[in-house]
């Protein structure tokens, strides 16, 4: 796109911004309704563009995590946003349940979130979520500092820039969604070249906000977005992508970039809110576990690193083991079993085998788990890595591909193990966007108060106890970004939030309960053979949820 065009596209932007800040919220319910319908209207095409893109087979159970990761999520976000804006119209403020809020003994405000309708509660059974709030937040004074842009009585617009990911669906879209709704700003959406193929259906399902000036497109390179990230015109910048990118677009590249940064010293110094990646820890607590528990547990760190090929800021990183605990070979036995009966995927995201190199050429440790070819990499685990071993690659830097690795750490008792392993991640482990802790139920009651001590503690933006991260992602209800505290000259996993439907302004990370196993298999298990037919019927469940929908959803969960 030339610079012209995209000064048109920045002025009608501007000429909107204060229409779309003051317009009434029962119109902006109106047209959250409306991105309802027209999302589950694109959400075959889009599905089938990005497999076609992806090179996944048609008929593969892989279909599903397309579903999942794009409209399936985006519409259920919708769904609670509008819940939430329709108690903002007759309230004041979200509405939570009753007695939500608790103050833990340090002061801490958690606020309980999941489940919050019978539907969650049949679909995701076991599963409880928490909205942890920034220190200084009063329980008394919770609702004040919910859907705070709504609480200005004649807020000024912004123009915001969104560069969109190039791996998930849904984030470009949802990233959208949470400037307009969340914090009143109208949008600019820089398509990723990677996935630019989606933006005619973000136009289509977008069409009435385009239409009215609230929302433009920008597609091309790196000249593009260096080009609108500069504009005097634009206001803020999102960003989801790489800490190198956010580092480029504030203080340049090469060496006189690296000089910008260590004075930090800014060539865009505007409000810019990100998601930067991680490498994602799974802290697995030692007890006594069962083969199917080995299975079970196997089949989700399998998961976590091969959903979307390994391309996915929340994927498994780092498996960090009790040294002396006796199943430690047997789970990473089944893990390599899990991965060796996952087909190798077509490694689509740019960059990814030269960094799927530099991993393995710098740990000999390294097992190639499946076939290796022309633009096809193999999952990789690489086991035993040194805990004393701080700078090697696998603790400082994502991989962004199908590579895992593994440590261990010592410890008395698991109570020991798991204060070690928060220690660990927070002073050694690169990132502070989401972790993973498997604990056996059985072990979880030995330590009582001592694993949401050990929560508490950790450092992350979102911790999933027992599942993938993915899942704070994926229900909406929770935040989704970086634990609070990174300046630009050290941003690590970014700063700010998305998702967060309930429209908390100062929280500081989410936390989810799952159950140690479940059954059926969940629909986003990289093991699941049904998940396609699951997934496609679950957008519409999203989209109004209903006993029929829930029952044929049901019928082909159990085959899974």
């Amino acid at each position: 796109m030339n610079t012209a065009e995209l000064d048109a596209k920045i002025a009608i932007l501007r000429d909107n911004k204060d229409s779309w800040a003051r317009l009434p919220i029962a119109r902006k319910i109106e047209m959250a309704k409306k991105l309802i319908e027209t999302n589950i209207a694109i959400g075959e095409r889009q599905v089938a563009a990005a497999i076609a893109a992806k090179k996944i087979p048609a008929d593969s159970p892989l279909v599903g995590e397309e579903w999942l990761g794009g409209p399936v999520i985006t519409v259920r976000n919708l769904r609670l946003l509008v819940d939430s804006l329709e108690d903002v119209a007759a309230f004041g403020t979200p509405k939570l349940k009753p007695n939500a809020a608790r103050t833990r003994p340090d002061g801490q405000v958690v606020v309980d979130v999941f489940p919050m309708s019978a539907w969650d509660k049949l679909m995701y059974q076991g599963f409880t979520a928490e909205v942890w709030m920034e220190p200084g937040v009063n329980a008394n004074k919770l609702a004040d500092t919910m859907a705070v842009f709504y609480k200005e009585d004649e807020p000024s617009g912004k123009v915001a820039l969104v560069l969109g990911a190039g791996n998930v669906a849904s984030i470009g879209p949802l990233d959208v969604v949470y400037k307009l709704f969340a914090e009143g700003q109208v949008c600019m959406l820089k398509m990723n070249p990677v996935n630019e193929y989606l933006g005619p259906f973000i136009e289509e399902s977008f069409a009435e906000f385009i239409e009215a000036g609230y929302l433009q497109m920008a597609y091309g390179g790196a000249d593009v977005g260096a080009y609108l990230c500069q504009h005097e015109l634009i206001d803020e910048i999102h960003i989801t992508g790489s800490d190198k990118t956010h580092d480029a677009i504030v203080y340049g590249v090469g060496e006189a970039g690296q000089k910008r940064k260590a004075a930090d010293e800014r060539l865009v110094d505007k409000r810019i809110t990100s998601e930067l990646g991680n490498v994602s820890p799974i802290i697995v607590v030692p007890g006594p576990w069962s083969e199917s528990d080995l299975r079970f547990q196997a089949a989700n760190i399998s998961t976590q690193l091969a959903n979307n090929g390994g391309f996915n800021c929340n994927a498994a990183r780092v498996i960090i083991n009790h040294d002396n605990w006796n199943q430690r070979d047997a789970l990473l036995d089944a893990v390599r079993a899990t991965l060796r009966s996952i087909p190798s995927r077509v490694a689509y995201y740019p960059g990814a085998e030269e960094r799927y190199e530099a991993f393995v050429g710098a740990n000999e440790t390294a097992e190639r788990l499946g076939r290796q070819g022309a633009g096809v990499l193999p999952w990789t685990l690489i086991p035993d890595v040194k805990c004393d071993d701080t700078d090697n690659i696998c603790f400082t830097t994502e991989s962004f591909c199908g590579v895992v690795a593994e440590t261990a750490l010592p410890g008395e008792d698991a109570l020991d193990f798991l204060r070690r392993a928060v220690n660990f991640c927070n002073d050694h482990v690169w990132g502070t966007l989401s972790a993973s802790i498997i604990i056996h139920p059985e072990t979880q009651r030995e330590l009582g108060s001592a694993l949401e001590s050990a929560i508490a503690e950790l450092r992350y933006g979102s911790i999933v106890v027992n599942h993938w991260p993915a899942l704070s992602y994926g229900l909406g209800v929770t935040t989704w970004g970086a634990h609070p505290g990174h300046t630009f000259d050290d941003i690590q996993s970014g700063i700010g939030v998305v998702h967060n439907t309930f429209l908390f302004d100062k929280p500081q990370k989410s936390v989810i309960y799952g159950p140690f196993r479940v059954a059926p298999t969940p629909a986003w298990f990289i093991t699941n053979k049904n998940t396609h037919r699951i997934a496609s019927r679950l957008l519409h469940f999203e989209g109004s949820p209903g006993v029929f929908k829930l029952v044929n959803i049901l019928s082909h969960a159990i085959r899974g």
